[in-house]
């Protein structure tokens, strides 16, 4: 198994980055590489995630666990690899708030695996801060 955890600051509100999360299609507007998002029903546990990064094959991902203005854990894999992302929102004070991604991969390869998909995390918090600091 392998984990990792990234993280920024941002003066956005729970409430603002949790909008952004739930709408889905607009992702590719914060994610830098990300084509095309879609969701398969409700934000809610057991919805599908169909992600397409630019140049590959869409990807599905499950949500596993949501929690309204605290965040959601989606998880994806192939065989024996498992991969499970932890998106967090944590208010530390009144006027700022903590954006969490935890990587936990698990299967053959977990380590180049796992630092491949998470190499761009840091880059997507910085965009996803930048894109909640603008609608607030």
């Amino acid at each position: 198994m392998w984990q990792h955890e990234y993280s920024i600051e941002t003066s956005a509100s729970p409430e603002t980055i949790w909008a952004i999360f739930c709408d889905v299609p607009g992702w590719p507007k914060w994610i830098g590489g990300l084509d095309h998002a879609e969701i398969t029903g409700s934000f809610e546990a057991g919805t599908e995630l169909n992600l397409t990064p630019s140049g590959q094959r869409t990807v599905t991902s499950r949500l596993v666990e949501v929690k309204e203005n605290e965040g959601f854990i989606d998880e994806s894999g192939h065989g024996e690899v498992v991969i499970r992302v932890e998106h967090r929102i944590e208010r530390i004070a009144s006027d700022r708030t903590r954006i969490v991604y935890a990587i936990q991969v698990t299967g053959p390869s977990a380590e180049n695996i796992g630092k491949a998909i998470s190499a761009d995390f840091p880059d997507v918090l910085k965009s996803l801060a930048s894109f909640a600091e603008l609608k607030k």
